[in-house]
């Protein structure tokens, strides 16, 4: 008899699990738990609209879902249709893989400001998560500041700065577009509180800056140094080494004929976020770096802006039941094992650190974690059968992996022309995709 394996989110880390779990030599049956209608996660919220060939990987996922052992349960919240206790007693293993959605807060003064938006909140927002979608960021302003020099601050730069031609054939939704295409931003800064050799850019997305149609990213060369750190390993020195030679790059470049720029700020260290009812300025410490740490030197700046983007990181949410470590914004684990039967994998294991693919050996060991506590273990936990049961009791309306493909296929016929798709966000609208076809959102699996 197959074990059941409940899998909590359907992002990444989730579809990566249920793929090595796949490759087991055990028997099992794997159901995909998942708050929202649509699956994919990070990989439908966080990846930048203007990035498709990133969001390809959901081909992926696809295969691994058409697997007859895998189950899609879409629209069903832990929490609200079904309790992690019951999960536990249903299944022979569950799996925690929510991510790490929430924003980590601003603990400046004025940090929680109004035009103070956390990256979590403001690129669910332009990529139409339903949980951000009555965001409506006040942007009426000529210069935005973005707190954080990884990757995440500079798709949200590049979104701020990019035309309407450019964004044509994306999937941002037309609400966002809106906003976005009628702001009169001119001025983006990128501040760090360390140095470039310190910044979490990957050399792909920095190049990317410099062939924006209407934009130009400038540099201060002076805060350039000569080369990588000589304490680096190996591999960093030449990540450190492609990044300082695109940055010497912008710092050559003239902001004439361009009516829009970039500026890359870093030995900066965000004090306060000065103004009234609204963000009118952010104040700033200029530091150096010792013994990897951002120093400061005492001396001050102010930077004139109209809203604050803090894209610093985020964490998980903590889920009733599951021990929590607040200070990290990580599920308590050992090795991704939390108590006996119940794991997490992922961003809500060990923070949102890496790329996409970097959820896929995490996933892996999981998967053996699985194998080997469950291998020679008798197994009379009913699964999904009695998870279905448990739904149509309460009167969840929760929709398969078929009744997903229906609400994509509404999307991609509702695209302008060039457009990938028209996101739907909003979950009534969503549901109301399968209503309009004529299937109940609540569907039993085979």
């Amino acid at each position: 008899m197959p074990y059941s394996v409940a899998i909590i989110g359907a992002g990444p880390s989730g579809f990566y699990t249920a793929e090595a779990l796949l490759k087991s030599s055990l028997d099992y049956r794997i159901d995909l738990i998942e708050g929202l209608p649509t699956p994919f996660g990070l990989v439908r919220f966080g990846v930048a609209p203007d990035h498709q060939s990133t969001k390809r990987v959901a081909r992926t996922y696809d295969r691994t879902a058409a697997d007859e052992a895998v189950r899609y349960y879409g629209n069903v919240e832990v929490g609200r249709d079904v309790r992690l206790e019951e999960l536990r007693s249903l299944y022979d293993a569950v799996v925690v893989a929510v991510g790490a959605p929430l924003d980590r807060e601003l603990k400046i003064p004025g940090g929680d400001k109004p035009g103070v938006y956390g990256s979590a909140a403001f690129v669910g927002w332009y990529n139409g998560h339903p949980a951000h979608r009555d965001l409506a960021p006040d942007l009426d302003t000529d210069s935005v500041a973005i707190i954080g020099n990884g990757n995440v601050a500079l798709d949200i730069a590049r979104v701020l700065v990019k035309t309407p031609a450019e964004m044509a054939t994306t999937d941002l939704p037309d609400y966002a577009a809106e906003v976005l295409h009628s702001a009169p931003v001119r001025d983006v800064y990128l501040i760090g509180r360390r140095g470039p050799l310190d910044s979490k850019f990957t050399n792909v997305e920095l190049r990317e800056m410099a062939r924006l149609e209407d934009c130009v990213p400038l540099v201060d060369p002076g805060q350039l140094p000569e080369g990588p750190a000589p304490e680096a390993g190996e591999r960093e020195q030449r990540l450190q080494a492609k990044n300082l030679d695109t940055l010497r790059g912008f710092a050559g470049l003239s902001a004439a004929g361009k009516r829009k720029r970039v500026h890359f700020k870093f030995f900066s260290r965000p004090l306060e976020v000065l103004g009234g009812d609204r963000v009118e300025a952010l104040r700033l410490e200029k530091t150096r770096v010792e013994a990897g740490h951002a120093v400061g030197t005492g001396e001050t700046f102010d930077l004139q802006c109209g809203a604050v983007m803090a894209a610093i990181g985020t964490r998980a949410q903590p889920l009733e039941g599951i021990p929590f470590d607040r200070n990290k914004g990580v599920v308590t684990n050992r090795h991704g094992r939390v108590a006996k039967g119940l794991y997490v994998v992922g961003w809500a294991r060990r923070g949102p650190t890496g790329v996409i693919g970097t959820n896929k050996p995490d996933a892996d060991e999981i998967a053996r974690h699985i194998e080997t506590d469950l291998a020679g273990a008798q197994t009379a936990k009913p699964g999904r059968v009695a998870l279905e049961d448990l739904l149509d009791e309460r009167g969840a309306a929760w929709i398969g992996y078929d009744g997903w493909k229906e609400i994509e296929a509404a999307e991609v016929d509702a695209a302008a022309p060039g457009m990938p798709r028209k996101k739907l966000s909003r979950v009534a609208e969503m549901l109301a995709v399968l209503d309009r076809s004529g299937r109940s959102a609540r569907r039993r699996a085979d």
